[in-house]
C-alpha cells in the first residue's frame, strides 16, 4: 500500500499561482494582487502582464514589503487594456478607489492651497483654499506648495487692492464697517462705502497682479494718482499713492523672477534605502516654494522607475494643476506614456523635459539641492527613529521574541466627561503612519469613565482591523486589564504584545513605568532610547485625541451656550450673532459692545458676557 501525503495549503497556493501567470497574455494592462479574503492588495500597470506579474515571484526579491506583499497573495486579477497609457490611467482610478496598503500612497496626501477670487457680483471675494474642485466658482492662481506663501500673498493682496475677504453671510449681514475696513485691509463694499465700478478696478488689479502683469498696474496707477491730483482729489490720490509704493516694493522683492513660464520642477534623489522627491512650484516665472515627499518605495529600483512612480502618484492622488512643463531630474521609462495620461486626466496638454538650460536649469538645480538636503536631515531623523527601535527590542528581549515595527497606540480625551474623544496613532520604523491614523467619538457611556471609552474604542477597531506588533496603551494596570479582555473577548489576545506606559512618580515625564500582562513591570532609566521611542508614540496619540476632543467640545458649546442664558430668547440670540457676524466675533466683543445691540441692555449685556468668558 502506498501512502500519498496530501500537500499543504502554501504548495496548493504556489502550484495555483503558477497556473495562473503561465496563462497571462504579453500584453498591456492592469494586475490586481488579492489576498485571503479578495481585499486588493496592490494594483500595477504592465506593458506585459505575464512578464511583469512573473517577477513578484523571482527568488532574488530583496524588499521586505515586496516579500510581504507576495506572502499575503493568495489570487491575482488582470484587465487588458489597448495601450500602456490606458493603463496607467485604469491603474490610478483603482488606486484611487480603493487605496491599496502596498501601493505608493503619499503620507503627507493634502491637496495643495491656491489663492482665488470668487464669481459673486458685483462685490468678489479673496480668498484661499485647498483644492479646485472644494470651494465655489472662481478664478484660481496658484497652488502655492505652502500655506504661508499662500496667506502671505493674500495678506499682500489685501494691503495693495482692499478686496474683501469675508464669507458671503458676513458680508450679507453687516451693518457698519468692520475690522479690515478701519485697518485699510478692505474698502467696505458691504455698507456701499466703495462703488461697484471702483471695487471692479480692484478686483483687476489683483487679477493682473496675481498672473505676473506687474508692469501694466504700475502705469495705471500712476494715470490715476496723477487724474486725482488734477482733479483735486487728493484723498484718492494718495491712496493710489498708497498702492504704488507697495507695489514697488513687492517688485524689488521680486526683481528676481523676471522670467516668464510655469512648471512643476520634479527632482529625485536616494541613499541608504531612503528615497526623497522635491516638488518645486513656479508660475508666472515666480518660485512659489516647494515641498519634499519620502515615497515607501523600492529604493534598489532604478531612480527614475521610481520616479516614474511617484509621477503618477502625485498628479493623480494630489494636486488637481497640470503646469504647462514637468521637469524632471531623470528621464522615465515610460515618458511619452505619463505625458499622454496627464493630458488626457487634466484635458491640457503639458510638455515633460529632462534636458533643460538657462533659468529652467537653475530650476532644476535648485530642486536637486533641496533633495539631497532633505535626504540628509530626514536620513539624521530616520538613523535616529531606527536606533529607537533598536533599543525596544533589547529592553524587549526578556518579554517576547516578536520583531517589533507597527505600534498603535491609544488615549482617551475628554473634559469632565464633556466630548469623550479616542485617539489611535501608527509608527512603524518609517516614522508616524498618519494616513492609518483614527479617531473615535465615543458614545452611550457614563461621563469620565476613561476605562469605558477605552473598551469600546478597542473593541471598535480590533472587531476590523488585524493588530499590530505592538499595542500600546496610555496608561496604568487598569487600562491595560481593559485591553486584555478586550483581545480575550475577541480571542487575539496572543497575536500582539500589549503594554501600558504609565507616568511613574510625580507624573513626571521620563519617569513612566512600562505594565505587561505576564511580566514584571520595567522601569527605563531617562536617558532610555526606547523610553523615548515609547514616550514619542504616547504623546502623539494624546495631541491627536485633544486636538479632536476641543474641536468637538467647542463645537457643541459654541452652538448652545446661549441657550442658557437667562432672558436670551430666540430672537435676542438671532440679533446678537446677525449684530456681530457669528460666535466667533461674538466671542471677542466687549460687555458695553455687547450693551450697544438693540434688546440687550447694560444688565443682560453684563450676564452674556460672564457667560462667555467665565
Amino acid at each position: 500500500m502506498v501512502n500519498v501525503s496530501a500537500s499543504s495549503p502554501v504548495d496548493d497556493k504556489k502550484a495555483r499561482l503558477k497556473h495562473l501567470i503561465q496563462r497571462l497574455p504579453n500584453l498591456p494592462g492592469v494586475y490586481k494582487m488579492l489576498g485571503k479574503n479578495g481585499d486588493i492588495l496592490y494594483v500595477g500597470k504592465a506593458k506585459s502582464l505575464k512578464s511583469r506579474v512573473n517577477s513578484y515571484f523571482a527568488k532574488t526579491i530583496d524588499h521586505p514589503k515586496t516579500r510581504a506583499l507576495v506572502a499575503r497573495i493568495h489570487n491575482i486579477e488582470t484587465i487588458i487594456t489597448r495601450s500602456e497609457t490606458e493603463a496607467l490611467l485604469l491603474e490610478q482610478n483603482l488606486i484611487k478607489e480603493h487605496r491599496p496598503p502596498y501601493n505608493v500612497l503619499l503620507r503627507d496626501d493634502k491637496s495643495y492651497l491656491y489663492v482665488f477670487i470668487s464669481a459673486d457680483k458685483p462685490y468678489p471675494r479673496l480668498a484661499y483654499g485647498r483644492g479646485k474642485g472644494n470651494h465655489q466658482k472662481g478664478r484660481f492662481f496658484g497652488p502655492f506648495p505652502s500655506a504661508h506663501a499662500a496667506k502671505e500673498t493674500l495678506v499682500l493682496m489685501q494691503k495693495m487692492f482692499q478686496m474683501r475677504q469675508c464669507t458671503n453671510t458676513f458680508f450679507k449681514q453687516r451693518k457698519r464697517p468692520c475690522l479690515e475696513y478701519q485697518i485699510k485691509r478692505c474698502r467696505a463694499p458691504c455698507v456701499g462705502l466703495v462703488s461697484p465700478e471702483e471695487y471692479s478696478e480692484d478686483v483687476n488689479n489683483t487679477i493682473r497682479f496675481l498672473k505676473g502683469d506687474s508692469g501694466d498696474i504700475h502705469s495705471t496707477l500712476i494715470e490715476k494718482m496723477e487724474g486725482a491730483a488734477e482733479a483735486l482729489d487728493f484723498e484718492k490720490a494718495v491712496f493710489y499713492r498708497d498702492q504704488l509704493s507697495m507695489l514697488r516694493e513687492v517688485q524689488a522683492r521680486q526683481a528676481v523672477y523676471t522670467v516668464e513660464g510655469e512648471a512643476d520642477v520634479i527632482a529625485i534623489a536616494s541613499q541608504a534605502g531612503m528615497t526623497c522627491v522635491n516638488v518645486l512650484t513656479v508660475r508666472g516665472g515666480r518660485v512659489l516654494g516647494g515641498k519634499n515627499y519620502f515615497p515607501d518605495v523600492d529604493s534598489s529600483e532604478p531612480l527614475a522607475d521610481n520616479l516614474s512612480a511617484f509621477i503618477t502618484s502625485f498628479y493623480f492622488q494630489v494636486t488637481d494643476d497640470l503646469p504647462a512643463e514637468i521637469i524632471l531630474s531623470h528621464e522615465l521609462p515610460d515618458q511619452n506614456a505619463v505625458g499622454e495620461a496627464l493630458a488626457t486626466h487634466f484635458g491640457s496638454k503639458v510638455v515633460i523635459k529632462t534636458s533643460v538650460r538657462e533659468h529652467r536649469s537653475e530650476w532644476l538645480d535648485l530642486a536637486k539641492l533641496n533633495t539631497n538636503n532633505a535626504l540628509k536631515t530626514k536620513l539624521g531623523d530616520y538613523l535616529e527613529l531606527h536606533a529607537r527601535f533598536g533599543a525596544l527590542k533589547d529592553v524587549l528581549t526578556n518579554v517576547t521574541e516578536r520583531t517589533i515595527d507597527r505600534i498603535e497606540c491609544f488615549d482617551i480625551s475628554h473634559t469632565m466627561g464633556e466630548a469623550t474623544i479616542g485617539s489611535c496613532v501608527v509608527f512603524d520604523q518609517g516614522g508616524s503612519r498618519r494616513r492609518d491614523y483614527r479617531q473615535y467619538a465615543i458614545h452611550d457611556i457614563q461621563g469620565g469613565d476613561d476605562y469605558a471609552a477605552m473598551k469600546q474604542v478597542l473593541t471598535r477597531r480590533y472587531k476590523k482591523q488585524p493588530l499590530p506588533d505592538l499595542l500600546l496603551i496610555d496608561g496604568g494596570k487598569g487600562q491595560l486589564g481593559i485591553a486584555k479582555e478586550v483581545l480575550t473577548e475577541l480571542g487575539i489576545l496572543g497575536d500582539t504584545l500589549l503594554i501600558s506606559v504609565a507616568k511613574g512618580e510625580g507624573r513626571k515625564a521620563g519617569l513612566e513605568v512600562l505594565h505587561f500582562i505576564d511580566h514584571e513591570p520595567l522601569d527605563l532609566p531617562m536617558d532610555s532610547k526606547a523610553l523615548h521611542l515609547l514616550m514619542h508614540i504616547r504623546d502623539e496619540a494624546h495631541r491627536f485625541a485633544i486636538t479632536a476632543h476641543r474641536k468637538k467640545r467647542d463645537k457643541r458649546r459654541s452652538s448652545s451656550v446661549l441657550e442658557v442664558i437667562p432672558g436670551l430668547g430666540e430672537k435676542r440670540r438671532r440679533d446678537l450673532l446677525n449684530h456681530f457676524g457669528g460666535m466667533q466675533q461674538l466671542l471677542g466683543a466687549s460687555q458695553q459692545e455687547l450693551a450697544g445691540v438693540q434688546g440687550i441692555g447694560p444688565v443682560l449685556a453684563k450676564t452674556v458676557y460672564k457667560v462667555l468668558h467665565e
